[in-house]
Order: C-alpha cells, then sequence, then structure tokens
C-alpha cells in the first residue's frame, strides 16, 4: 500500500488489487472481533464480557512506529498524517532474572533505575553522551572508534559497560532480536541508538506511537494517497495467474479478464515459485482484562525478553495496547507476544512472555513462515516483498520498501522527492 502510494504521486499509473475484502494483508487489523474467532477457527462466539464486537481492531502483526523512525517520515513528506491519530506508547519495559524494568526514558529515571549500579549509570551516562555526540562525517566525534572497523564489543570495552547493560542496550535501546551484531562494525549500532534517543526526545515517554483504530489505518491512509493520485483500488479480487511472457512479467489475469502492466509489486504468498522460506515467526495474541504487572498501570507498552535472559538466540516481545486505543472493548488489554522460532515447540518458546500476561482471557496463535525473495525483479519486473518479521517497529519494513523502489525505479529512494507537490493535487474537496 505504501508503495503504490509512492509509485501514483510519482506519476505511475497504478492499479492496485487484493484477493482480501481489507487493506492491508498480512498486517490487517480484524473488526469486529467475531471476524477474529473465525479467522482463527476458534469454535462459539466471543464471550459477552468482550463487549461489542465492532469496538475490536485486532492487529495480526504487532508493530510500533518509532518516533522518529523512517515510517513517519514517510507519513509526514506524503502528508497521509491527516488521515491518522497517533497515541504515545507509555513505556518500554526489559525483562531481567523473572522480573521487568522499566527502560529508564529521562536521565533521573536512569538515575533512579535498579537495572545498574550506581558506577556502572555513571559509565552508562558517559557512554550515552558519546554516543548523542557521535556523527559519522567527523572524525572528532570518535575517540579512536573506526565507525566501519571497530566492533560494538570493543565499543562496550571502551567504555567498560558490564554484560546486563550491553544486553539491554543491545536489545531494549538498538532493538537487535540477536547478538550478532557485538562483532560487526558499531557504526549501525550507533546510528540505532541515536535514532532511539532521538525518538524518545520527541514525546518523552517512550520512543514508539500507534495509531488509533489499529494498525489497518496505515495501509487505508495510503491507498487513499494513491486514489487522490488516480491510483484504482480493487479489493476482494482473486488473483489468477500472473502472465509472463519471455521471462518478463505482461499482466495478472483475474476473473478471466487480464490486467496489463509494466512492472508488478506483491507479497511472497502470491508467488510461491519465487521466494524462499528464510524462518518462522510466532505470534499469540491474548485479550486481557487487566493492565500488565509491573509497568505502572500503563495503558500501552512494550517488554523485550533478550535472548541471553532465556537461553535463546533471538528476544521475544510483548506490544500491549489496549481500549484507549479505540482497538478494543473499554476495559480490555490486547498484548501480542512475538518471536523467531527456533525449535519444533515455538508455544514452549514464547511462554516466558505469557507468564507475564497472566491471567489470560483467550489467546489466538498463529506461526508464520518467513519468506524472501528469489527473483530481484531485474529480468521479471516482478518485486516481492519480505514476511513481516517479530521486530516490534517498521523500520526493516521501511528497508525493505526502499529497497523494492531502488529495484523498480533504479535509483535511491528520496524523501525530498515524496513531498507532495502541491500543485499535482487536485484539491481533496472536488474527489468527494
Amino acid at each position: 500500500c505504501i508503495l503504490s502510494g509512492i509509485m501514483s504521486v510519482n506519476g505511475k499509473k497504478v492499479l492496485h488489487m487484493d484477493r482480501n475484502s481489507y487493506y492491508g494483508g498480512e498486517s490487517a487489523s480484524i473488526t469486529p472481533l467475531e471476524d477474529l474467532y473465525k479467522r482463527f477457527n476458534l469454535p462459539g462466539t466471543p464471550p459477552e464480557s468482550m463487549g461489542r464486537g465492532r469496538d475490536w481492531n485486532v492487529d495480526l502483526i504487532p508493530k510500533f512506529l518509532m518516533a522518529n523512525g523512517q515510517l513517519v517520515k514517510m507519513l509526514l513528506y506524503t502528508e497521509v498524517t491527516r488521515y491518522l491519530d497517533f497515541k504515545v506508547i507509555e513505556g518500554s519495559f526489559v525483562y531481567k532474572g523473572g522480573k521487568i524494568y522499566k527502560v529508564p526514558s529521562t536521565e533521573a529515571e536512569a538515575l533512579a533505575s535498579s537495572l545498574m549500579g550506581l558506577f556502572e549509570k555513571r559509565r552508562f551516562r558517559k557512554f550515552l553522551v558519546y554516543v548523542a555526540n557521535f556523527d559519522e562525517n567527523d572524525s572528532r566525534t570518535f575517540e579512536g572508534v573506526d565507525p566501519k572497523k571497530t566492533t560494538m564489543r570493543d565499543v562496550y570495552k571502551k567504555f567498560d559497560l558490564g554484560q546486563d547493560v550491553i544486553d539491554f542496550t543491545g536489545h531494549a535501546l538498538a532493538l537487535y532480536r540477536t547478538d550478532d551484531y557485538l562483532d560487526q562494525p558499531c557504526q549501525e549500532t550507533i546510528n540505532r541508538i541515536k535514532l532511539y534517543s532521538e525518538s524518545l526526545a520527541r514525546y518523552g515517554k517512550s520512543p514508539y506511537l500507534y495509531p488509533l483504530y489499529g494498525l489497518g489505518e496505515l495501509p487505508q491512509g495510503f491507498a487513499r494517497l494513491s486514489a487522490i493520485y488516480g491510483g484504482t483500488y480493487m479489493l476482494n479480487k482473486p488473483i489468477e495467474e500472473i502472465v509472463i511472457e519471455n521471462g518478463k512479467v505482461v499482466g495478472v489475469k483475474s476473473e478471466g479478464e487480464v490486467a496489463r502492466c509494466k512492472q508488478l509489486i506483491c507479497d511472497p504468498s502470491y508467488v510461491s515459485d519465487r521466494v524462499t522460506k528464510v524462518g518462522q515467526v510466532i505470534r499469540v495474541i491474548c485479550i486481557l482484562s487487566h493492565p500488565i504487572k509491573n509497568t505502572n498501570d500503563a495503558n500501552s507498552c512494550q517488554i523485550i525478553i533478550p535472548q541471553n535472559q532465556v537461553n535463546r538466540k533471538s528476544d521475544i516481545y510483548v506490544c500491549m495496547i489496549s481500549s484507549a486505543h479505540n482497538v478494543a472493548a473499554q476495559g480490555k488489554y490486547i498484548a501480542i507476544a512475538s518471536t523467531t522460532v527456533e525449535t519444533a515447540d515455538p508455544e514452549k518458546e514464547i511462554k516466558p512472555a505469557l507468564d507475564l500476561l497472566e491471567p489470560i482471557e483467550q489467546k489466538f496463535v498463529s506461526i508464520s513462515d518467513l519468506f524472501a525473495p528469489t527473483d530481484l525483479g531485474t529480468e521479471s519486473q516482478i518485486f516481492i516483498s519480505r514476511t513481516y518479521d517479530a521486530t516490534t517497529h517498521f523500520e526493516t519494513t521501511c528497508d525493505d520498501i526502499k529497497d523494492i523502489y531502488k529495484r523498480m525505479m533504479g535509483s535511491e529512494f528520496d524523501f525530498e522527492e515524496m513531498k507532495r507537490k502541491k500543485n499535482d493535487i487536485y484539491g481533496e474537496e472536488e474527489q468527494q
């Protein structure tokens, strides 16, 4: 949906087809609640205690937006923000030794936090000041670190940071899912921590934003953008065949007709012969009648369980939102736990997260295969997105969007290009 909006703004003629009856495919929000029960093949209907079915908008894939991240930039530059309202997520928490602790969001909170000891705090503060001043274009800010060569492990050593602090920095601030980053050049990690700090600085409580009425509002917003620029949308449109001639896409066949095209963008589910399975994610949607314990009764939060804490290779995440976001009935909370599958018993892997949420009123479990394209589209002109990963924000999704854009257009994705050319717009009033 984002790409169809951007391509329409770029003056391309866009036809957007979807076999589903709603926008957003995999990342839709399901409403009413009855539809969620059907989707997960649960017997019966939701109990009365769940309130009105239409008060629910349940995301299938949990994600938040980084306040200073790429998706917010895309929303601002295209002015899709006029169709959406956001709230700041109240806090981010990290799991340590079976308990959860708030990730400090101010200097005062950092000093009061029981995540680290007193001397550790001073060293950590020095490290954060270093990161804030770090500028990859100005070697005077490096202090002997080579951003393209020095590993992150060595940077932590330089500031004498202990294992607990390293865990929390790498997983709750830089938001890495595994520890592979430790032996890679530090530039990327430093930029990730900067993104976190700058996002946090915008609104203070946490670096994350979430749209009222659920994530399904995002694809709808970009679909409206596409429509304003002359894009055509067809929901409930079955795709029978992708028509290829001489190895190149020339059209899409649906209900006996062929819509002709020069380029095609799709998700992996439409082209199983051009993708490869790269893993699995388990997601468990939980309906609760209470805020999560030890979160200070927050009506929204994120919890990160670093892999080291639970003897895993990848982190476990929890995203929690509530009736405050118009996604659940009054007094209800939706917590979605997710992680990358590592064993033959994924439900056991996610148990540490579910234990934090007890008592759970109802849960919906899904295990999804992750696919990546084997065809980059250079010959076929078919451009395939990657499946949504286990991360709890849209940064990797935006990297994928920029990558597809570059493969399609042959040039780097440029935020400035996306600024709506004001004189292109036919005035929204006439459209309605």
